[in-house]
């Protein structure tokens, strides 16, 4: 009833295919076209198509349990929403917090890839022109805070456009996609497949032991770099190639019919994506053996185009450039996109300043709310370096994938009554196995990943207790009925 309010109402106009649009858009970038051959060179080896496997049966389980709730629960805010309906009010500030870590930190860093790429671009058509300069321990990416003003002003002006672009720049990217699948199959060569599993390397002299996998320290393993150990640690990395469906889940207040379209929106983005990853993964472990396509000493990492450049296919390699800069335009939209609509949510519920959750009466978008997310993270990426991201990236969306598979369960048992325009089969099997799952691929990130997580969610804590808590509008509301105050007809 929050969501019909004049003031904070989205407008409904998004269908199946705007969602799925969305969905394969973000989903189809910055994994596909740098995480896959890097994570090949540097810890999985050939094996990474299985890794790319073990992530997307993740990723499936999580999106029944998803798919359920962007049913029963069409509201902005995705797991922050669902938390809140099903766990109450602090453990859905706890997720909610997390999913600004997600989405932030990912709109940021695939920014920057964008901006690598516009010079490499730049430079192929003969503009030497480097997109970022250095300012000591800082940096100037104007490319990337190009990038992100531009996309934060589409999404002011609505998401239906946003939606139109995202499906012309899809397009392009998905052909370039197949075309590295069908291009790349003449050039691989058996023998690069083997070993499939290469043998485990020992950890370097004076490695810090907390860049270890936690499960790899937990056995007592001395490297997570191939091996057992660096296949599932691939898998766990490469997870971040999936991130994207979930923002699906945060448009379905916008969503006409989102009973229907939401749960076909996520599965229909979790079934193409799967397809064409592991496609690729093969393509260009089959290509070049997968040493070279290690990180380099200057920490150049590989891509798809260096598969095609070591076969000395410069064009192909280009073209591969080419829609990398067109493919990640949309990826930083959408994730801009689920920011906004978490913090959306969690502003209406009074979380954080409640003026925030404004939207426009004509456009039906949180403008102020989507301004600020575009700033923020134009400032983010626009300054500051970004390393390692994909794994913190990865330990926050794992947590939240958790909570909303256990709340499946948990909403079943407490509100049996509720519409379901989609049912996950097998409950509670399905959504235990999406937590056994999740708990697996993040025991199988660094332990420093742990440290900075845990850090990250003690500031959570502390803001929701200085701010959150006091401010809340159910608290509020509640406090009015246990004083005597008059409640609105929704609150009885």
């Amino acid at each position: 009833m929050d969501t019909d309010e004049p003031d904070t109402k989205l407008r409904k106009n998004l269908g199946t295919w705007d969602l799925i649009v969305f969905g394969v858009s973000v989903v189809i970038g910055a994994g596909i076209f740098t995480i896959a051959a890097s994570t090949a060179g540097d810890v999985s080896g050939p094996s990474v198509s299985l890794a790319f496997v073990l992530a997307a049966i993740t990723c499936a389980l999580a999106a029944l349990c998803y798919a359920e709730f962007a049913s029963t629960v069409p509201v902005a805010g995705s797991a922050y929403t669902y938390s809140y309906a099903t766990f109450g009010e602090f453990p859905a500030w706890i997720i909610g917090w997390d999913l600004i870590l997600e989405f932030s930190i990912a709109a940021a860093a695939v920014a920057k890839g964008w901006s690598t790429y516009l010079q490499e671009v730049l430079g192929i058509i003969g503009l030497q022109v480097p997109t970022a300069l250095s300012l000591g321990a800082l940096q100037f990416d104007w490319g990337a805070m190009l990038l992100v003003a531009v996309l934060t002003t589409l999404l002011v002006v609505g998401t239906k456009i946003s939606a139109r672009v995202s499906l012309v720049i899809t397009s392009i990217k998905v052909a370039v996609v197949l075309f590295i699948i069908i291009a790349g199959i003449g050039y691989i060569k058996p023998d690069n497949y083997t070993p499939f599993i290469p043998p485990a390397q020992s950890a370097a002299e004076n490695a810090p032991v907390l860049e270890q996998t936690l499960f790899s320290l937990m056995l007592g393993g001395e490297s997570s770099v191939f091996g057992v150990f660096g296949l599932l640690a691939g898998a766990s990395l490469v997870f971040f190639s999936f991130i994207g469906f979930d923002i699906v889940a945060t448009t379905a207040e916008e969503t006409r019919d989102p009973q229907r379209n939401a749960p076909r929106g996520i599965l229909g983005s979790v079934a193409i994506t799967t397809a064409l990853y592991v496609a690729v993964a093969l393509v260009v472990t089959g290509m070049v053996n997968y040493t070279k396509l290690a990180t380099g000493p200057d920490d150049e990492s590989a891509t798809l185009a260096t598969a095609f450049a070591i076969n000395n296919v410069d064009w192909a390699a280009t073209l591969v450039s080419v829609g990398a800069l067109i493919g990640l335009v949309t990826v930083v939209m959408v994730l801009l996109l689920g920011q906004s609509r978490v913090l959306f949510a969690m502003s209406r519920d009074g979380l954080l300043p409640r003026g925030l959750a404004k939207t426009d009466p004509r456009r039906g978008t949180p403008v102020r709310i989507t301004v600020l997310v575009g700033a923020v993270v134009m400032l983010a990426a626009g300054f500051f370096p970004f390393s390692r991201l994909a794994e913190m990236v990865n330990v926050g969306t794992l947590f939240a994938f958790a909570l909303v598979s256990l709340g499946v369960i948990v909403l079943r048992r407490t509100r049996p009554d509720l519409p379901r325009g989609f049912r996950a089969p097998l409950v509670p099997l399905v959504p235990v196995l999406a937590i056994v799952a999740c708990l697996w691929l993040m025991i199988n990130l660094t332990a420093l990943t742990w440290v900075r997580f845990a850090i990250w969610m003690v500031v959570g804590v502390v803001i929701y207790f200085v701010y959150g808590r006091n401010h809340s509008v159910l608290g509020q509301r509640q406090a009015s009925v246990s004083s005597g105050g008059a409640v609105r007809p929704q609150d009885r």
